[in-house]
């Protein structure tokens, strides 16, 4: 069974929260003042430990029963490089029992969401037991606001770390469905081959050599009137390379290739969850970039849903061949905003590594203001232009524009570019390059996949829509 995240967070108002274990977070100059209240045996223990109030360290302290009295846990000297997630990590460290937090955090709600995220587990083919501690929500904080970010996380996370042999198309499709179920939004799709290749030409051209059938997944919601949020996700539930054939060392992670699918189902789920006023439409081409003598090959001339010819520089290169389909169809729509989020190329890793999402916005004050948002939310995002300089990288002699540009630099950027192509120049419209996957375990950020830009995205549009 999954982790109930919400076992692991109690009421302020429960039975739990007046008898629950103060957890003191404490800078190396405050730890004697913080511990001139305990008694000198206690005083004795905390000192054996070689407490210093350090960056993550961690002393439990015990009563004069040998239970657990209090919890002392180090912040370091420094408040600028210390994660609001850190204090979650505890979610892991203490036995069982319940825990406030006492005093010393800048963030107790973010705090408290590192607690969430800390207790997640992926556990569909391996049993385990869950972490043991619970925490009570923090003054002021809305529990349920914190329930829901946390299980739309989780909610990335199991897509994301689900092998492509269980997240196939299919279970893509059904992933949507249960989510348009629960949250009363309309579901579409079209899988009908004949029907895809010709108003999708170009999903169908990526993911027609697979047994497992590409399709276009369509999720609406929201009143007609109200303001049109159109979200784009690549679905590639497991990327070969095509006849440009991958490593087996690039392969390795390819069931995450879906990652932009599983964040804008999440994000979505947060959306809907908060009822913003918006119309909010949810697209999502799901195939299986594989191999068979039916692949589409190096050199070939797709036409696009746009009416775009594009040539095939490079079949690796295929989640911007989906998406600008599916943008496409977004820009049909006359959308007042469309954000696509995609796990599109190295580039942008080598640029800004495993952490930071890669941020292209058509207008310089909407990514400062997506950018703010996920500082404030700890979830971070680093803007890179859509440069026009660039832009000609993509010509081909034979088509309207390669699908890969002719030279090794800026790939993040011209995959960008080449995504614009398919968009209406004065639409608002943001891409997110992101890696959708946790290579190193941080705070709150188990290894494995992982929601990226997505509280990010869920905040400024809060901020830019409104709740209701």
């Amino acid at each position: 069974m999954p982790v109930n995240l919400a076992d692991h967070l109690c009421a302020a108002s429960s039975s739990d929260a007046a008898a629950a274990i103060p957890v003191h977070v404490v800078a190396p100059d405050e730890v004697d003042a913080r511990i001139a209240g305990f008694t000198e045996s206690q005083k004795a223990w905390i000192r054996a430990q070689g407490f210093e109030g350090r960056n993550g360290e961690l002393v439990i302290v015990p009563g004069s029963a040998g239970a657990v009295e209090a919890v002392l846990f180090g912040r370091g000297a420094d408040r600028a490089v210390f994660d609001p997630f850190t204090p979650g990590k505890l979610a892991n460290q203490l036995p069982a029992g319940v825990y406030r937090f006492a005093e010393g955090l800048a963030d107790a709600r973010l705090a408290a969401l590192g607690w969430l995220l800390e207790s997640y587990r992926f556990d569909r083919y391996k049993a385990r037991k869950p972490a043991p501690a619970r925490l009570v929500v923090p003054e002021g904080v809305d529990r349920d606001a914190l329930i829901r970010e946390a299980e739309a996380t989780a909610l990335a996370r199991d897509l994301i770390n689900t092998p492509s042999n269980d997240m196939g198309p299919d279970e893509l499709e059904a992933a949507a469905r249960t989510i348009a179920e629960r949250h009363g939004a309309s579901i579409a799709v079209i899988r009908d081959q004949e029907t895809l290749s010709r108003q999708f030409p170009m999903v169908h051209a990526v993911g027609k050599a697979s047994t497992r059938l590409p399709r276009l997944i369509d999720v609406q919601w929201g009143e007609v009137a109200a303001p049109r949020l159109t979200l784009v996700g690549k679905g590639v539930c497991f990327d070969t390379g095509g006849l440009d054939i991958k490593p087996a060392s690039g392969m390795l992670l390819m069931k995450k290739d879906m990652g932009g699918a599983a964040n804008v189902l999440a994000l979505a789920s947060l959306v809907m969850a908060a009822r913003l006023p918006v119309r909010l439409r949810v697209l999502i081409p799901a195939v299986e970039n594989s191999i068979a003598g039916n692949a589409f090959r190096p050199g070939d001339i797709l036409r696009s849903r746009k009416g775009l010819t594009v040539e095939i520089g490079n079949t690796d290169a295929e989640g911007r061949l989906i998406l600008a389909d599916a943008l496409a169809l977004a820009d049909e729509d006359n959308p007042d905003l469309i954000i696509d989020m995609a796990t599109l190329t190295g580039a942008a890793r080598v640029a800004l590594g495993p952490d930071l999402p890669a941020l292209f916005a058509s207008r310089d004050e909407v990514a400062a203001s997506i950018q703010a948002a996920g500082n404030e939310v700890n979830d971070p995002i680093w803007p890179l232009p859509f440069y026009a300089g660039y832009d000609q990288w993509l010509d081909s002699k034979v088509a309207d524009l390669n699908n890969v540009s002719d030279g090794g630099f800026a790939g993040a950027i011209t995959a960008a570019l080449f995504l614009r192509r398919f968009v209406s120049p004065e639409r608002d419209y943001v891409h997110v390059d992101l890696m959708g996957w946790n290579p190193k375990a941080r705070p709150g950020r188990p290894i494995g996949g992982d929601a990226q830009a997505m509280r990010a995205l869920f905040a400024y549009l809060a901020s830019r829509y409104g709740a209701r």
